[in-house]
């Protein structure tokens, strides 16, 4: 079944946004002064430069996210490298239409959906054990579901509350 979409963004004033499954209000800051993204109490501050426009606030917040989710996973992965009895090579973070992340076993290396900074951070820690588990497992069968239960035993309930969750809204140009 196809997973709920959130409202498009316009990136406007008391307009929703999400950090690891907290729920902050925009507040758009115009000044001339370097763009940035602050969150205070329940607002996501936004500085931007006067007339900036909506795509241009879109790619601050977009590089914001995909920069919180980079600070978040050199902890992740080093909690679990020893448990798990592996090592990544590589982590790369990008946005993704259709998935939540991939792992190449050959080059260790894990890739993580921007999008994942929005969830809340249980959903991020099941996202990079299941791509670590691909390290000793590469496809999604019977031994595979065994490591998951062993190392991550609500991995179940993790992966339907990430599911159930709406996803940003993507135009998609064909």
């Amino acid at each position: 079944r196809a997973q709920a979409r959130e409202t498009p963004r316009e990136f406007l004033e008391r307009e929703s946004h999400y950090l690891w499954g907290q729920r902050y209000l925009l507040q758009v800051v115009e000044r001339e002064e370097a763009p940035a993204v602050m969150l205070r109490g329940n607002k996501m501050v936004l500085q931007v430069r006067p007339q900036c426009n909506a795509a241009k606030r879109q790619e601050i917040l977009e590089n914001w996210y995909r920069e919180q989710l980079k600070a978040a996973l050199p902890s992740l992965i080093s909690k679990w490298e020893p448990k798990l009895g592996v090592r990544v090579a590589r982590f790369h973070v990008q946005r993704m239409k259709t998935r939540w992340g991939s792992c190449n076993p050959p080059k260790r290396s894990i890739r993580l959906n921007t999008e994942l900074s929005r969830k809340p951070r249980e959903c991020l820690e099941y996202l990079v054990v299941h791509e670590m588990m691909h390290l000793l497992e590469p496809t999604h069968n019977e031994r595979f579901i065994a490591l998951m239960d062993r190392f991550l035993p609500n991995w179940r309930h993790l992966r339907d509350v990430l599911n159930r969750l709406p996803v940003r809204h993507e135009e998609w140009g064909y």
